[in-house]
């Protein structure tokens, strides 16, 4: 079943990553049509659709410039299960190091986490009134209806008479009302929470045991084992979040969960293969007397290309998942892996240094600016913090000429030059800014916070 969010057309597509992301109009249109493609293929009626494979995307750029974030930012608008890894770490191998399955396996672990909530979102109604009668029992006890018999018969030994009965629940539907009203909420009581057995149990397998096996070792043995029952008093609030997700969790079928998930994962995750350029043969860099850098690139292969890989939750086919791989390319070009892995890597987009300009539109417009977050930290303390566009103004000019002069680390400098220049303010709040307070940052307040800051970016030229 497609996800409504996965209807938008390339130029809704596009509109939505401009709300977070600044600049590179090329990378999100080639993402967008990525995106629209798979919602197409899904729909194709004839077999064609399984020869349909996703044209996979090479970003190339600078860090900083928004690869990562392009590639988060699509999976969130399609709903996707998406995972990042860098492909230097597969060149550490031993123990340390990790297999390049490892990278679908964290996508399925993903999808079905996300299959999961949106399960325990769809039985939530149910487990509430679940755990409301839970509480309940803990409150007051339920009773047995009388069972209807003769006036000539003496009541049988042990059963409720009906009198106390009827006032058992009338006492109870008065503390559910309190209950759903949240009066009751500080109240202790004591409630039995399902422990699982510790899964961290100490195993050595054979050498030529792999980490799926043990992973499914692990939780057969862990489902075999009894589980146990812990006692504890907690407020009712408290009761109420930890008996939610319990409740939840025995509503859903975990089979169905995982089905699901393997489904969600080939036909719309996204796997996102950052530093590509750190194994390309032409990076200078040895991964390790053992590995080549190619010989992670061969390994990579397969998994582009469409294999099917086992996972604990069951086997996953990655013809169609969508791969993103980025990299600085500063020493290496993309021609420098190896032709099979640039096959697989047909779209490649060049992505824009960032501008003063740029970084001005960064700190202004995307809905989470570092100047709203910051914003919104204050209003906490119900402290009012504004920024003049002068001030924003500088704070570009001063983040991109550092970037200029001493490391390039693109819009990532905005979070040192933000750091400076309120990190005292922030100290200050609320002990000595109380309150209703109203702050505003002008361009005078910059140059003088981030005068130090900007006399250590000159002096750091002549620092050996």
């Amino acid at each position: 079943m497609i996800e409504q969010n996965q209807y938008l057309t390339p130029r809704e597509i596009v509109s939505e990553l401009d709300k977070y992301i600044i600049g590179q109009k090329d990378a999100k249109r080639n993402v967008a049509i990525a995106l629209r493609n798979r919602w197409r293929r899904m729909s194709v009626d004839s077999d064609i659709a399984r020869e349909i494979v996703p044209n996979n995307i090479l970003m190339i750029g600078a860090t900083g410039v928004g690869k990562t974030e392009i590639a988060r930012r699509l999976a969130k608008i399609a709903d996707a299960p998406f995972t990042k890894v860098e492909a230097s770490k597969f060149t550490e191998v031993g123990y340390v190091g990790r297999d390049v399955e490892s990278m679908v396996r964290d996508l399925v672990e993903q999808s079905v986490n996300m299959v999961k909530q949106r399960k325990k979102e769809e039985v939530k109604e149910r487990a509430t009134e679940q755990v409301e009668e839970v509480i309940l029992n803990a409150l007051i006890p339920a009773m047995k209806p009388p069972r209807s018999v003769s006036t000539t018969n003496p009541a049988v030994e042990g059963e409720v008479p009906e009198d106390d009965y009827t006032l058992n629940q009338k006492t109870r539907e008065r503390f559910r009302e309190k209950l759903r009203n949240g009066e009751l909420d500080d109240r202790k009581i004591e409630i039995n929470i399902q422990q699982s057995p510790a899964s961290g149990m100490g195993m050595m397998g054979p050498g030529g045991i792999d980490e799926v096996s043990m992973m499914n070792l692990q939780e057969m043995l862990g489902n075999m084992l009894p589980k146990k029952n812990k006692k504890r008093r907690v407020s009712i609030a408290e009761a109420r979040k930890l008996l939610l997700e319990e409740e939840a969790s025995k509503l859903i079928d975990m089979d169905e969960v995982k089905e699901e998930a393997i489904r969600k994962a080939e036909n719309t995750g996204i796997i996102f293969i950052d530093e590509i350029d750190k194994v390309a043969s032409g990076s200078g860099k040895q991964g390790g007397p053992d590995v080549s850098r190619e010989g992670v690139q061969r390994d990579l292969l397969p998994i582009v290309e469409g294999s099917a890989v086992t996972t604990k939750h069951g086997v996953i086919a990655t013809d169609h998942i969508l791969f993103i791989a980025a990299g600085a390319f500063h020493v290496s070009k993309p021609s420098d892996l190896i032709p099979e892995l640039q096959g697989r890597f047909p779209i490649r987009v060049e992505l824009d240094n960032l501008t003063v300009d740029d970084f001005y539109q960064i700190l202004k417009t995307p809905r989470n600016a570092l100047t709203k977050q910051y914003a919104a930290l204050l209003e906490a303390e119900s402290v009012e913090l504004t920024f003049q566009d002068e001030a924003l103004r500088k704070l570009a000019e001063i983040a991109f000429r550092i970037n200029s002069d001493v490391e390039n680390i693109g819009a990532r400098r905005l979070h040192t030059v933000m750091s400076h220049l309120l990190n005292e303010l922030m100290y200050d709040v609320p002990d000595v800014i109380g309150p209703n307070a109203k702050i505003v940052v002008t361009d005078d307040m910059v140059e003088e916070r981030l005068r130090d800051l900007v006399k250590n970016r000159d002096l750091s030229q002549y620092i050996l």
